[in-house]
């Protein structure tokens, strides 16, 4: 698992356009790479809200958002499109990038284990170093955006 001082790698894999997004894309830029379960879910929409609602602020304070996840660059696609998100989704499908992260683990619901995305976002700095971790249980996924921009303050 990648940890606070990596930097990240640089193919970080194929967003919803078939187009390959590489770290160096966002060289200069602070990047907020987010980690979810599943398009159109309530708690993966409402975070990616909270982070379309404060993407302006999040811009001005010098972040991209890229958003990650299993789902197929079609569901992606018709994730954007129905929530009007105006930020890129890797379809992570055979969970390479997720792997490299360390966002691919054990789950349970209801008594039965399965493998899944454990919801994480990674900070990283304009030379691709992640700077700051938000694991699964600190993550509000209402408030995402506010959470990030306190780190400012």
């Amino acid at each position: 698992m990648l940890k606070i001082g990596d930097k990240i790698p640089e193919i970080l894999g194929t967003n919803e356009n078939g187009e390959t997004l590489l770290s160096s894309n966002f060289k200069g830029k602070k990047l907020v790479l987010y980690f979810y379960p599943k398009d159109n879910t309530s708690g993966c929409t409402a975070e990616a809200c909270s982070l379309r609602d404060n993407y302006a602020q999040l811009r001005s304070q010098g972040y991209e958002i890229v958003g990650v996840s299993k789902d197929s660059a079609t569901s992606h696609q018709n994730f954007i499109a129905k929530h009007e998100l105006p930020f890129t989704l890797i379809a992570d499908t055979d969970t390479t990038l997720h792997q490299a992260f360390g966002t691919w683990g054990e789950k349970s619901m209801c008594g039965r284990k399965y493998m899944g995305t454990l919801r994480t976002t990674f900070i990283v700095n304009e030379d691709g170093v992640i700077t700051h971790i938000f694991e699964p249980k600190k993550i509000k996924t209402k408030e995402h955006a506010e959470q990030i921009l306190k780190l400012n303050d």
